[in-house]
């Protein structure tokens, strides 16, 4: 499509149209993507038939909450998403830094395989994720663990500057009522624009609880 829409697939206000090179780079990911995960569980296999909006755009709506945002840590990255997408969008912008933090060896692979053969500004990290603390603006996760486990996963990364964007289904409000019996933090919840039944979580100002 000539606006850089993904197929058959609605373009939201605020995520940047894809230019022709991006759109190579979300088609070539795609491609390996689906190349990879006959031998290694990286995403559902019936999802990917809904590449463009089960992946994509759940991915690509976080450059609409963070326009500014240059250095991200997607933590349990797995198939690199959204790390993959944002690292794709976000190519030509200056001090572009995504770093993906995945403890499975086999995926860190498949991450590591993405990046060099896109050229993406990525870093990829075979490290669990409450193990290393990155310098980042935003710190994101998807379908990695509840938000009272998550917290402690993104704890490190999640200083008093960087946000927590974290990609939640339709428990978001109460995973948000629970983490709150162990952690302290201030939070938004917004609507997803690629599943009406999906919310994106922020947090700002973690700390414990105790």
């Amino acid at each position: 499509m000539c606006d850089g829409a993904p197929p058959d697939g609605p373009t939201f206000a605020g995520i940047p149209a894809l230019t022709p090179e991006a759109r190579a780079g979300v088609d070539r990911f795609r491609e390996m993507l689906i190349d990879a995960n006959r031998s290694v569980n990286l995403v559902g296999a019936s999802t990917l038939g809904d590449f463009w909006n089960r992946h994509y755009l759940d991915s690509a709506q976080l450059l609409a909450l963070a326009p500014e945002a240059r250095r991200w840590a997607d933590l349990g990255s797995g198939a690199g998403l959204p790390g993959v997408i944002l690292a794709i969008a976000l190519r030509r912008a200056p001090g572009v830094q995504i770093h993906l933090v995945e403890s499975v060896g086999k995926r860190c692979r498949f991450l590591e395989s993405v990046v060099a053969e896109l050229d993406l500004p990525a870093v990829v990290h075979n490290e669990r994720a409450e193990a290393i603390a990155l310098d980042v603006d935003i710190v994101t996760a998807r379908a990695v663990a509840p938000l009272t486990r998550l917290l402690g996963y993104a704890r490190p990364s999640l200083g008093h500057r960087a946000r927590g964007l974290f990609l939640k289904g339709s428990g978001a409000e109460q995973e948000v009522a629970d983490a709150r019996r162990t952690w302290r933090f201030k939070s938004v919840i917004h609507p997803s624009l690629s599943d009406q039944r999906g919310r994106i979580v922020e947090i700002t100002e973690l700390r414990s609880a105790a």
